[in-house]
Formats: structure tokens, sequence, C-alpha cells
């Protein structure tokens, strides 16, 4: 389990280098969805498995969103990709500060770090992402419908700029 949660922190830090060094945002949106979906899978492994669908979902109609407004918006024929010499020089000195920062912090890491909720399985009656659940229905209710409403206005936002070239705000230059 500890190699399967280093693959997915691993995959984490890396999609988020992707993502901060891209200038271009068709793969800056695949890369934000890469890092989801490892987010995700540190949460799971951690036993939250609801919560993280829960929020894989609500992060994938944001991506939708993202990547509908940015394919909109950028019109460029060749974009960069990661394999380009700028991009990939620019995501190495952000993974070399990540490794420095983390090599700062190495003496504070122990194996505890890496339990999961339900290996403590013999000390509660819950498993460990049910009290989650229903802390997420009582407190956070709320919290998630306005998520899922402020997703939606940003969907017609994006698709009232992009509706046309006559009617809609953004028009070709």
């Amino acid at each position: 389990m500890v190699y399967i949660m280093f693959l997915f922190l691993f995959g984490l830090v890396l999609g988020l280098a992707a993502v901060a060094s891209n200038p271009s945002p068709y793969f800056a949106a695949l890369g934000l969805v890469m890092v989801a979906g490892m987010g995700c899978g540190v949460l799971v492994g951690h036993g939250g498995s609801f919560l993280s669908l829960v929020l894989f979902l609500i992060y994938l109609g944001g991506m939708l969103v993202v990547f509908a407004y940015s394919a909109a918006l950028a019109a460029e024929p060749y974009p960069e990709t990661w394999g380009s010499w700028p991009v990939l020089g620019v995501m190495l000195v952000y993974l070399g500060v990540v490794v420095l920062t983390a090599g700062g912090f190495l003496g504070g890491w122990y194996e505890s770090s890496w339990v999961s909720a339900d290996e403590y399985s013999e000390f509660t009656i819950f498993r460990g992402d049910m009290g989650g659940v229903a802390l997420m229905y009582s407190v956070g209710g709320g919290l998630l419908v306005l998520s899922a409403w402020v997703l939606l206005l940003t969907l017609f936002v994006v698709l009232e700029l992009t509706r046309g070239l006559s009617r809609g705000a953004l028009r070709a230059v």
C-alpha cells in the first residue's frame, strides 16, 4: 500500500509541475484532470472513497468548463507540448524546487504518516470514510449545492462568451 500511495503522490507532484509549466491550455487542462485523479487516489488510499468520488466528479465538471473555455479562446495551430525544450526546462526547475523543499523536510517524515484510516479498525465501529460522509451531508451540504451552482453558472458564462462571432461577447479580432 505504501508503494501505491507513493505512486499516487509522485503522479500528483509531477502533474502539478506539468500544469504549472505548460503555456498551452489544452495540455494544462489534461494535466489538471491527471492531478485530480491522483489526488483522489491519495484520498482513496487514506480511506475516503466516497469523498474522493464526489471530489472527482466536481473536478471533472470544473475541468469540462476550463477545457471548453481554453479551447474556445486558444486558437494556436501548433501548441507547445510537454516535450518542447522551454516547457521541459521550466518543468525541471519546478521539480528541482520541489525536491529541494522536500529535502528540507525529510527528517519529519516517518512510516506512521502513511497509515490509512482503515488500519485502526479495531478501535472504531465505523469505516474511515463513513464519518466523513455524514459530516459532508450534515455540515457541508450547503457548500456542495453552492459549488454545483457555481459550476453551472460558470458553464453558462463560458457558453455565452463563446457563443458565436455575431452574438457572443468575444469576437475574432
